[in-house]
């Protein structure tokens, strides 16, 4: 029976230099399969742009693509490089409804002011340094959704993912006018003005996860075996402070890879989190989905090998089959010493990537889904 595992890292255009030359993207991609990995997440939107030429972007900023990269697309690259080497593609929407950093919102709020979340003071929403968009806001939901489109339906890709800026919103958001209209139009009051009023918390998350609804049967029209897969915030922080209700996700079957920022520097802390986790949001039908992401390098800090082989042994005694590496750089510092690691100990037999079949429940009602997807794929097909 071959062994079957997630095994993925992301490549980002910060702290990175995968990005600057198709050979460089080409390199990158023969040492990922040389170790052992067998799936990647590459950045395609953040800081306002996408990495790929988009026509969406074009009509609403009059921008195709991030100024580096004219002339170029990385995403068409990365998927010729991973193809040629047997590694999937999953792209990454890092920035999500973020629409800058310490840029005042940047160019997209700069041509679209009406975008903008704003927080109880009416101010525009910022937290930990970013700007964020209304994601509320359906206009700002189609523009989302239409950037996810482009990529499913142009690349050769393997499915979609969002994190933990999408779907998300700070909850100090939601107090612009026309969600304060709508809040007001259900229940006959103004929203409270304590952002983590737990009802005020569940009615935006609502709406995010109905957004997320969206996008997942969206996708599937696309390709019901595209993954939508999702890196949120740890639940229920990430419930309390970005309205990231993923629970409600797995428990709705709109995820089907699920990473969980288990981004701990020390393995105690891990081991402590992974297990509250696997007891409390998951069961036996969900725990395929799991595969936690892993802090590995952030800044000057890079993770210990022996703390990352504990983390993975303790994963697969939790029947967790994978784990995501943020990110790629981590691998190669310190002349590959992760890397090796990994290569000769828990990367080194070959691992299938894991199918939409394989992150189902094999049970006779998943199996009666299955057989109907052709039919709920054609309803779908006529609601959008």
């Amino acid at each position: 029976m071959s062994l079957i595992e997630t095994r993925g890292v992301w490549l980002t255009n910060t702290d990175s230099k995968v990005f600057k030359s198709q050979q460089r993207i080409a390199e990158a991609m023969d040492f990922l399969a040389e170790t052992g990995f067998n799936v990647v997440f590459p950045v395609v939107w953040n800081q306002g742009m996408t990495l790929y030429p988009s026509q969406r972007m074009l009509r609403t900023v009059g921008v195709e693509i991030n100024p580096a990269f004219v002339n170029r697309d990385p995403l068409a690259e990365i998927v010729t490089e991973a193809r040629r080497v047997g590694l999937k593609v999953i792209p990454w929407f890092e920035y999500g409804f973020a629409s800058s950093y310490n840029s005042n919102g940047g160019l997209l709020l700069q041509t679209k002011p009406e975008w903008a979340a704003r927080d109880r003071n009416g101010k525009l929403l910022k937290k930990n340094g970013f700007e964020w968009l209304n994601a509320l806001d359906s206009q700002v939901q189609e523009f989302l959704l239409d950037l996810v489109m482009e990529v499913v339906q142009n690349y050769d890709v393997d499915g979609i993912q969002g994190d933990d800026r999408f779907p998300a919103l700070p909850c100090e958001g939601g107090y612009d006018e026309q969600t304060v209209a709508l809040y007001r139009y259900h229940f006959g009051h103004n929203p409270p003005q304590n952002p983590k009023h737990q009802q005020w918390l569940q009615w935006r998350a609502d709406m995010l996860t109905a957004f997320l609804t969206r996008v997942y049967l969206k996708v599937k029209t696309v390709n019901s075996h595209l993954l939508v897969s999702m890196s949120p915030n740890i639940y229920d922080w990430g419930f309390k402070e970005y309205l990231q209700d993923s629970a409600t996700w797995l428990r709705k079957g709109i995820v089907d890879m699920i990473h969980p920022q288990i981004y701990r520097r020390d393995f105690i802390s891990y081991k402590c989190l992974v297990n509250q986790l696997v007891a409390e949001q998951f069961t036996d039908a969900t725990l395929a989905k799991l595969a936690p992401g892993i802090l590995i390098k952030l800044g000057a800090y890079s993770i210990n090998f022996k703390h990352l082989l504990q983390i993975i042994e303790c994963n697969r005694e939790l029947g967790i089959k994978g784990e995501v590496c943020f990110f790629y750089e981590g691998l190669r510092a310190n002349n590959h010493a992760l890397a090796q690691v990994l290569r000769n100990g828990p990367y080194a037999k070959y691992a299938s990537f894991p199918t939409v079949a394989d992150l189902s429940s094999i049970s006779l009602s998943n199996k009666k889904s299955v057989a109907l997807w052709p039919r709920i794929k054609r309803l779908l097909i006529n609601l959008f």
